[in-house]
Protein backbone atom coordinates (compact mmCIF):
# COMPACT_ATOMS: atom_id res chain seq x y z
CA UNK A 1 0.00 0.00 0.00
CA UNK A 2 1.09 3.41 -0.81
CA UNK A 3 1.39 6.07 2.59
CA UNK A 4 1.68 9.41 2.86
CA UNK A 5 2.70 11.27 6.00
CA UNK A 6 1.57 15.05 6.05
CA UNK A 7 3.41 16.85 8.86
CA UNK A 8 1.67 19.95 10.41
CA UNK A 9 3.80 22.87 11.28
CA UNK A 10 2.23 25.19 13.89
CA UNK A 11 4.47 28.41 13.31
CA UNK A 12 6.85 29.07 10.47
CA UNK A 13 9.61 30.44 12.36
CA UNK A 14 12.95 30.98 10.04
CA UNK A 15 16.23 29.80 11.84
CA UNK A 16 19.72 30.06 9.92
CA UNK A 17 17.58 30.92 6.90
CA UNK A 18 15.82 27.91 6.57
CA UNK A 19 11.67 27.61 7.08
CA UNK A 20 9.80 25.06 9.83
CA UNK A 21 9.15 23.13 6.96
CA UNK A 22 13.04 23.16 5.40
CA UNK A 23 14.37 22.34 8.98
CA UNK A 24 12.04 19.40 9.09
CA UNK A 25 12.94 18.21 5.47
CA UNK A 26 16.62 18.25 6.13
CA UNK A 27 15.88 16.22 9.92
CA UNK A 28 13.48 13.87 7.56
CA UNK A 29 16.14 12.86 4.61
CA UNK A 30 18.74 12.65 7.73
CA UNK A 31 16.42 9.88 9.48
CA UNK A 32 15.27 8.05 6.32
CA UNK A 33 19.19 8.13 5.07
CA UNK A 34 20.07 6.65 8.57
CA UNK A 35 17.39 4.10 7.67
CA UNK A 36 18.73 3.06 4.53
CA UNK A 37 16.41 4.85 2.12
CA UNK A 38 17.44 6.54 -0.99
CA UNK A 39 15.46 9.94 -0.63
CA UNK A 40 14.03 12.42 -3.55
CA UNK A 41 13.52 15.76 -1.86
CA UNK A 42 11.14 17.68 -4.57
CA UNK A 43 11.86 21.30 -4.55
CA UNK A 44 9.64 24.38 -5.25
CA UNK A 45 12.55 25.89 -7.46
CA UNK A 46 16.10 25.99 -7.87
CA UNK A 47 16.64 28.12 -4.99
CA UNK A 48 14.86 26.54 -2.43
CA UNK A 49 17.18 23.51 -3.30
CA UNK A 50 20.31 25.11 -3.07
CA UNK A 51 19.42 26.59 0.26
CA UNK A 52 18.85 22.57 1.55
CA UNK A 53 22.09 21.81 -0.02
CA UNK A 54 23.83 24.15 1.74
CA UNK A 55 21.66 23.23 5.26
CA UNK A 56 22.83 19.86 4.73
CA UNK A 57 26.55 20.19 3.95
CA UNK A 58 26.70 22.49 7.26
CA UNK A 59 25.34 19.91 9.66
CA UNK A 60 28.19 18.29 11.87
CA UNK A 61 30.21 15.55 10.85
CA UNK A 62 28.33 12.92 12.82
CA UNK A 63 25.29 14.05 11.27
CA UNK A 64 26.51 14.10 7.76
CA UNK A 65 24.01 13.38 5.09
CA UNK A 66 25.30 12.11 1.52
CA UNK A 67 23.62 14.19 -0.94
CA UNK A 68 23.52 16.27 -4.83
CA UNK A 69 21.41 18.32 -6.40
CA UNK A 70 19.83 16.57 -9.16
CA UNK A 71 22.17 16.00 -12.33
CA UNK A 72 24.89 16.41 -10.10
CA UNK A 73 26.88 13.98 -8.19
CA UNK A 74 28.10 10.33 -8.74
CA UNK A 75 26.74 8.69 -11.25
CA UNK A 76 23.69 7.00 -9.64
CA UNK A 77 23.32 9.79 -7.03
CA UNK A 78 23.79 10.22 -3.39
CA UNK A 79 21.26 8.94 -1.36
CA UNK A 80 19.64 11.95 -1.25
CA UNK A 81 18.65 13.53 -4.27
CA UNK A 82 17.26 17.46 -4.15
CA UNK A 83 15.46 18.27 -7.43
CA UNK A 84 12.82 20.92 -8.27
CA UNK A 85 10.55 21.15 -11.63
CA UNK A 86 13.09 22.16 -13.91
CA UNK A 87 15.77 19.40 -12.71
CA UNK A 88 14.40 16.31 -11.82
CA UNK A 89 16.34 13.18 -10.74
CA UNK A 90 16.18 9.82 -12.76
CA UNK A 91 17.80 7.22 -10.50
CA UNK A 92 15.05 4.79 -8.61
CA UNK A 93 13.79 6.30 -5.22
CA UNK A 94 12.20 4.42 -2.09
CA UNK A 95 10.45 7.92 -0.56
CA UNK A 96 9.80 11.21 -2.23
CA UNK A 97 9.56 14.60 0.42
CA UNK A 98 7.46 17.23 -1.80
CA UNK A 99 7.91 20.52 -1.10
CA UNK A 100 5.92 21.34 -4.29
CA UNK A 101 2.78 23.44 -3.66
CA UNK A 102 0.87 21.04 -6.41
CA UNK A 103 0.26 17.49 -5.95
CA UNK A 104 2.85 15.74 -8.21
CA UNK A 105 1.98 13.09 -11.02
CA UNK A 106 5.55 11.16 -10.28
CA UNK A 107 4.37 11.06 -6.26
CA UNK A 108 2.21 7.98 -7.62
CA UNK A 109 6.02 5.94 -8.62
CA UNK A 110 6.73 5.83 -5.06
CA UNK A 111 5.64 4.05 -2.19
CA UNK A 112 5.78 6.77 0.45
CA UNK A 113 5.43 10.49 0.18
CA UNK A 114 5.93 13.01 2.61
CA UNK A 115 4.03 16.36 2.74
CA UNK A 116 3.53 19.09 5.08
CA UNK A 117 0.58 21.63 6.09
CA UNK A 118 2.17 24.61 6.97
CA UNK A 119 0.87 27.01 9.29
CA UNK A 120 -0.06 29.82 6.97
CA UNK A 121 -4.00 29.92 5.63
CA UNK A 122 -3.40 29.93 1.71
CA UNK A 123 -0.58 27.03 2.02
CA UNK A 124 -3.08 24.71 4.16
CA UNK A 125 -5.57 25.41 1.75
CA UNK A 126 -3.35 23.97 -1.19
CA UNK A 127 -1.70 21.46 1.56
CA UNK A 128 -5.63 20.26 1.46
CA UNK A 129 -6.16 19.86 -2.12
CA UNK A 130 -2.59 17.61 -2.35
CA UNK A 131 -4.18 15.37 0.48
CA UNK A 132 -7.20 15.23 -1.54
CA UNK A 133 -5.54 14.43 -4.75
CA UNK A 134 -3.58 11.89 -2.35
CA UNK A 135 -6.62 10.23 -1.36
CA UNK A 136 -8.23 9.89 -4.91
CA UNK A 137 -4.61 8.20 -6.10
CA UNK A 138 -4.77 5.34 -3.68
CA UNK A 139 -2.19 6.48 -0.82
CA UNK A 140 -3.10 5.60 2.64
CA UNK A 141 -2.92 9.08 4.93
CA UNK A 142 -2.01 9.75 8.09
CA UNK A 143 -0.80 13.48 9.60
CA UNK A 144 2.11 14.27 12.18
CA UNK A 145 2.74 16.90 13.95
CA UNK A 146 5.93 18.96 14.40
CA UNK A 147 7.45 21.98 16.55
CA UNK A 148 10.40 23.31 15.41
CA UNK A 149 13.47 23.19 18.27
CA UNK A 150 13.70 26.39 20.22
CA UNK A 151 9.72 27.29 19.53
CA UNK A 152 7.87 25.92 22.58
Amino acid sequence: MKNTIFYLLDNDTTRNGLTAVEQLVCELAAEKFRAGKRVLVACENEQQAIRLDEALWQRDVQAFVPHNLAGEGPRYGAPVELAWPERRGSTPRDILISLLPWFADFATAFLEVIDFVPDEASQKQLARERYKAYRVAGFHLTTATYTPPGTT
